[in-house]
Formats: structure tokens, C-alpha cells, sequence
């Protein structure tokens, strides 16, 4: 695993941890299984909060307008509110994905 931006905190051994995203207020934290060619919405859609989406097991697509994302295993990516977003399972195998809703500041 590569170290960059990982640090160890005060009083932990042999332990590296990297801050994924720190602004909002989570609002809810849900896993999804994305069985072959599943996903969706079958068209882009967008919410008044973010998503930060994290794959576990296998590969997805977000799909954002004409931009195209990849996450494989233990990537992570993040769809601000607002953003017209779509995600697909990207292999004919089931994906797994934990998706964090973060609510706007304001």
C-alpha cells in the first residue's frame, strides 16, 4: 500500500490512516450489490446531498454527464449534491459498494 498522505496517530503502532472526506454531516450509510450490467437510475439523476461512494468488491462506473469515472476495489470518489450521476457495475461479476450520503453545509 502506498503511504502518501497516510499518517499514524498519536499512540498506534504499525497503523496508517488517510482522511477520505471531511465536510458535511453524514445522513445515512448503506451498501449496494450490483449484480451484472445492474445500477441505475437509467438516467442521470441528482440529490440536494453528496455521495461518497467507496467499492469494496469488484468495479463501477459513475457516470457524471459526459465524464466517465472508474472505481476498482478500495478506490473511492465523491458526487457532489447537485451533480447529475448515474452508477453501473463495470464487470460481469457482482460489485459491492458502501455509499455515504453527506449532507450540504450551509
Amino acid at each position: 500500500m502506498e503511504s502518501k498522505d497516510f499518517f499514524t496517530p498519536p499512540k498506534h503502532v504499525n497503523f496508517l490512516a488517510k482522511r477520505l472526506y471531511g465536510k458535511g454531516q453524514i445522513s445515512d450509510i448503506s451498501i449496494a450489490r450490483l449484480g451484472e450490467k445492474g445500477g441505475g437510475p437509467t438516467e442521470n439523476h441528482t440529490h440536494p446531498h453528496g455521495h461518497f461512494f467507496i467499492v469494496t468488491e469488484g468495479e463501477a462506473k459513475i457516470i457524471l454527464g459526459d465524464d466517465t469515472v472508474i472505481l476498482r476495489k478500495n478506490e473511492s470518489f465523491f458526487v457532489d449534491s447537485g451533480i447529475p450521476h448515474s452508477v453501473w457495475n463495470n464487470r460481469d461479476e457482482e460489485t459491492v459498494m458502501i455509499g455515504i450520503n453527506i449532507e450540504k453545509e450551509g
